[in-house]
């Protein structure tokens, strides 16, 4: 695979704490997946189909979601084109 944009994954303080109390394989998930965006760039992660990154709806508009298993999503916005901001790791209630 070729390499993409050099892009930065911050993790905001919520998500942080939030990972510390998600089981280690969900949070290994979160780090392969970051992996992924600094290593090959947004773009060539987000062709990844396991991900299912997806642009949010409602009060979410402008956030986008990445599946970490059929349960837990990370949420996350492009501050800008080389910066993702993850500002939250949840498990998703249907």
């Amino acid at each position: 695979m070729k390499k993409g944009v050099e892009v930065i994954v911050k993790i905001s303080k919520k998500a942080q704490k939030q990972l510390l109390k998600l089981p280690s394989y969900i949070v290994d998930n979160f780090y392969f997946w970051k992996m992924s965006v600094e290593t090959f760039g947004m773009s060539e992660t987000r062709k990844t189909k396991g991900w299912n990154d997806h642009p949010l709806k409602g009060d979410r508009k402008g956030q986008r979601s990445v599946y970490l298993n059929d349960s837990y999503r990370a949420i996350y916005i492009e501050a800008t084109g080389e910066i993702i901001e993850v500002i939250e790791v949840m498990n998703h209630r249907y």
